[in-house]
């Protein structure tokens, strides 16, 4: 009785399995955003040409397995066997145009879809600065004025210039409705280009495991008219917070499934502040006060010389 439980067990694995992946959202599959959907394309194309060799070897492996079966005494029996021109041929060339074709389709797209490439458009794009943080998201609007915590707003067939850095750990930017995923980094400044075809409201994530409150670093991405942004930006400048310094610090501190929050002003440079706070990460390369000390040192000198210069001809 125990021997024969189990693979009636196993068999109801598949059905199991697709009782779990009907409650999956496919929103890789159905995006939201153009780099989404030209993204999802060359999924799809890439797929498609590597079952031209998928799907026929295992039609013919089962055909095999059923001419040749050992009942079967009407199969040509042949043990000497061992060398065929046309399935030599067949083997190699076929996989090779497959991939010739895979290689160039991928290279057009991928410099297509450069993440650090400005999307095409008559429309004037807008800027959003993200900070990832322990754990949520900081989004500052340098046009606008304005900044938010866990939630942004841009407005539809608008793109998007991301800015992305990190004030912790390395995390991952993903907006799967738009597409696109650039990592966050300490004392780096990624870039990141969407578009949003129609007024959606999506989910973002950090794709990059980044500890005790990763699961809960999630924002929300809503892309309206412009009517409707304008209107939201009115309404998040007359927000009572602002992100000066002792907000900033008191922010930064780390919280989990932090709660949406508005800000109707922020410290000047904040974004930028933040990246050069870890310029020391970079061996060689010099801080900024260095950089001024030097730059003063050798306007110093110009002036000495000058002095000298003058003394001389005297």
């Amino acid at each position: 009785m125990s021997k024969n439980r189990y693979p009636r067990l196993l068999g109801l694995l598949p059905l199991l399995g697709t009782l779990l992946l009907g409650g999956c959202n496919m929103t890789l599959l159905d995006p939201t955003g153009q780099v989404g959907l030209d993204e999802r394309n060359l999924i799809i194309t890439a797929t498609l040409l590597m079952l031209l060799v998928v799907v026929p070897v295992i039609v013919m492996t089962f055909l095999f397995a059923w001419k040749y079966r050992a009942s079967n005494t009407s199969a040509t029996y042949t043990p000497k066997w061992s060398h065929s021109t046309k399935i030599e041929v067949a083997v190699w060339a076929v996989p090779v145009l497959i991939i010739i074709a895979l290689g160039y389709v991928t290279y057009k797209s991928t410099h297509a879809l450069d993440p650090y490439k400005p999307l095409e458009s008559d429309v004037k794009p807008i800027t959003i600065e993200v900070v990832a943080m322990d754990w949520k998201w900081l989004f500052i609007y340098p046009e606008q004025g304005i900044a938010t915590v866990n939630k942004i707003v841009f407005p539809a067939n608008t793109p998007i210039n991301f800015k992305i850095t990190s004030d912790t750990v390395m995390n991952s930017f993903f907006i799967p409705g738009l597409g696109g995923q650039i990592y966050a980094m300490a004392g780096m400044e990624t870039k990141l280009h969407l578009i949003a075809n129609k007024n959606a409201e999506m989910d973002g994530i950090s794709a990059n495991y980044s500890g005790a409150g990763f699961t809960g670093m999630k924002f929300k991405a809503i892309s309206t008219s412009q009517a409707d942004f304008d209107a939201w930006v009115s309404d998040v400048k007359k927000a009572p917070k602002q992100l000066e310094k002792a907000e900033y610090e008191a922010l930064s501190k780390p919280s989990q499934n932090n709660p949406v929050e508005l800000y109707s002003s922020f410290t000047p440079n904040l974004f930028q502040t933040i990246v050069d706070k870890y310029e020391g990460m970079q061996p060689g390369k010099p801080m900024h006060h260095e950089k001024k000390e030097h730059e003063m040192a050798a306007m110093e000198g110009m002036d000495m010389s000058s002095h000298s210069a003058a003394g001389a001809e005297e």
